[in-house]
């Protein structure tokens, strides 16, 4: 059961924290002191924790080694400080899935499941303390102007969860548009409810842009909200488009709520709630894989967890003049760096004759985010697009056109845009065959470029 009483606590302490913080030396002293509180709570409740620390001291915390989804999901009973295991907690999150009830919970946890888009489905517990805290800082961060405001909020999700239900507060009306139903029904619902705040997948928001465009819809929302798939630029364009204002975006996933957009439309990681150390990828293009400290959660507490999404920092301070980092762009998933053959600088092109000579060579990482610019930039008539990756040497694209241009010329373009691409990187240009795009949001989350293969153990990395 909600505390309206705790939610405005930490709604007001959440706004507050936006002007608190001078610099960024004073921001990290106050991080300092969150999580040392935070580790000595977590090495008393959680087994795991205490086992996985052993012989090191809390004020060596960023020496502790990490976890991430796979040790998270295999200690889940030993890491979790509420008693529950994962049998049980994966029993109830598959049944409200299997049913569509999002309502139930154990001994007042909230129990979801995260979309596994890797594969590996994650689980995720939140007490009803931790359920307030959340309400709270997520009215402080995503509506600027109060609780005092009358607000109808769609969300637009693959599952529901008392978490987003808890929303619901005071002058806020909530409605769950669920990912499992047709499209047409989301527009008649829209025109006939006109909420103000729409909460979606980017895919589901160019959906709706879409329709916008097609005069199907006609209704405008006061703001809207990116949330559970990468923000690509060629959908934040189309959606900005539509509907005539920006696209603010929420970063959010099973281990935390990691950040949101300001009032200047840049994505700034939670640090009142989160400490982020980064581990460097890319440093020369700011690429950094977040590894993160939540201070905030203690049902299930993430500590030194590495995500597997690349981030880039943003090259200047917001201009909104906060000490939170700021981030020009989460680019995608580690799993989703596409690997091309390394070539001799002198080489230039694939040679077939020497195909198992070229398969020992070292595979050079191909970022998700330069592959993107690279297909948007060959034609202003690409609707859609996804790239898939299936070896080394064979990739996938699936587009859709606008407008009458020819699929030979802007293949072509592709082509040549890709293998300058490769070139730069000293690599070289897989065979591409191409197709019809045709992704329909639903229960698995859009993908813009997917790599579907592992490279092998053996085979060295650039």
């Amino acid at each position: 059961m909600t505390n309206t009483l705790r939610i405005l606590y930490h709604y007001l302490r959440t706004r507050g924290r936006a002007q608190r913080w001078s610099n960024r030396a004073a921001l990290e002293r106050w991080q300092e002191r969150q999580v040392l509180r935070h580790v000595k709570w977590v090495r008393r409740h959680a087994a795991f924790y205490r086992q996985w620390w052993e012989g090191r001291a809390d004020a060596d915390w960023r020496q502790f080694p990490m976890i991430d989804k796979g040790v998270m999901m295999e200690q889940f009973d030993e890491l979790n400080t509420v008693g529950l295991s994962r049998t049980q907690a994966q029993d109830i999150a598959l049944e409200a899935e299997r049913t569509r009830d999002f309502e139930p919970q154990l001994h007042g946890v909230t129990i979801g499941l995260s979309s596994g888009t890797s594969g590996n489905r994650g689980l995720f517990l939140v007490s009803p303390q931790e359920q307030d805290a959340w309400t709270g800082t997520v009215l402080a961060k995503l509506l600027p102007g109060g609780l005092r405001e009358s607000h109808r909020i769609a969300f637009f999700l693959r599952a529901n969860s008392n978490l987003y239900e808890s929303v619901r507060k005071g002058k806020l009306e909530f409605r769950y548009f669920d990912l499992m139903v047709p499209m047409e029904q989301h527009l008649m619902v829209l025109e006939q409810e006109c909420p103000d705040i729409w909460v979606a997948p980017a895919s589901l928001l160019r959906l709706l842009a879409d329709a916008a465009h097609a005069g199907k819809l006609t209704v405008k929302p006061w703001r809207i909200i990116s949330v559970a798939e990468v923000l690509d630029p060629l959908d934040r364009q189309r959606i900005e488009d539509a509907f005539q204002q920006r696209v603010h975006q929420v970063y959010q996933c099973t281990e935390g709520f990691l950040g949101a957009t300001c009032e200047h439309g840049t994505l700034h990681l939670n640090e009142d709630i989160v400490h982020i150390d980064r581990e460097y990828i890319d440093e020369d293009k700011r690429r950094f894989v977040p590894i993160i400290t939540d201070f905030s959660r203690r049902a299930q507490p993430i500590i030194r967890y590495r995500l597997n999404d690349i981030l880039t920092l943003a090259e200047q301070p917001c201009a909104c003049g906060s000490s939170f980092t700021a981030v020009e762009r989460i680019e995608g998933r580690c799993d989703d760096i596409l690997y091309i053959r390394q070539l001799d600088e002198d080489e230039q092109d694939w040679q077939e004759e020497h195909e198992q000579q070229e398969l020992d060579r070292p595979l050079v990482p191909l970022f998700p985010d330069l592959v993107t610019r690279a297909v948007i930039s060959a034609s202003p008539e690409i609707e859609h697009y996804q790239v898939i990756q299936h070896d080394s040497d064979r990739l996938e694209i699936l587009y859709r056109l606008s407008g009458e241009e020819s699929r030979a010329a802007v293949e072509a373009q592709i082509r040549e845009r890709l293998k300058q691409l490769c070139a730069g990187l000293h690599g070289a240009l897989p065979a591409i065959r191409f197709g019809e795009y045709a992704f329909e949001p639903g229960p698995v989350k859009l993908r813009r470029v997917e790599r579907r293969w592992k490279p092998d153990g053996d085979r060295g990395l650039v």
